[in-house]
């Protein structure tokens, strides 16, 4: 889930109404039409005027966007990392559960000197718990008790086909949980993560 915006885009001499979504590694449009188009089939971008021209492997699309033109451009151009996107920072202790990914769990350790642990740890900053079944969803009630007030806890499921949850039911558990959803990011080429955090009214009960 990424930024979007309702436009008008033009391709292949006409024009559609719809939705621009800017996506972790795409950028789409549904619609009238539908389009993807990967960053790495993008050949030239540019913005003007709230134009935002792409030219890919399959023509020339334009987006018209108004004041995000300049915005998006930058971001495809420029883009976050991972751990930017999901609210790392140098200072950020971090436990990590569930998640086998150790190309992510040396990036997390080479960036952090909060402390990062394979395993729940008491005042997390941030929380990534890789969930796989409605049993694993089970038990965020309980992996909330190792999150700072106002923290973040990140679930980390498989996306696509591969799924074995619906993003539905990790909402769901969340909200049972008591927490709130706020964010979802590409966490890999198979992996999505779903943030929650704790509702700001009961944060000061929480913290005590």
């Amino acid at each position: 889930m990424g930024a979007e915006v309702e436009c008008v885009m033009k391709h292949e001499g006409r024009s559609f109404k719809g939705r621009a979504l800017l996506e972790t590694h795409e950028l789409m449009f549904r619609g009238e039409r539908s389009l993807k188009i990967p960053f790495r089939t993008m050949r030239s971008l540019k913005a003007s005027k709230g134009v935002l021209l792409v030219d890919f492997r399959d023509g020339v699309a334009s987006f018209d966007l108004k004041d995000k033109a300049e915005v998006w451009l930058n971001k495809i151009l420029n883009p976050k990392s991972v751990l930017e996107k999901l609210g790392v920072k140098e200072d950020s202790r971090v436990s990590v559960e569930g998640v086998d990914d150790k190309d992510f769990l040396k990036k997390l350790k080479e960036k952090t000197t909060g402390g990062v642990s394979e395993g729940l740890m008491k005042d997390s900053d941030l929380i990534f718990y890789g969930a796989k079944s409605a049993k694993d969803l089970a038990r965020l009630k309980k992996i909330k008790s190792y999150l700072k007030s106002d923290g973040g806890l990140w679930i980390v499921s498989l996306k696509g086909k591969a799924a074995t949850l619906k993003e539905a039911d990790v909402m769901a558990a969340g909200k049972k949980a008591g927490l709130v959803d706020t964010k979802v990011v590409g966490f890999s080429d198979t992996h999505t993560a779903l943030k929650f955090v704790i509702p700001i009214k009961q944060r000061t009960v929480v913290s005590k």
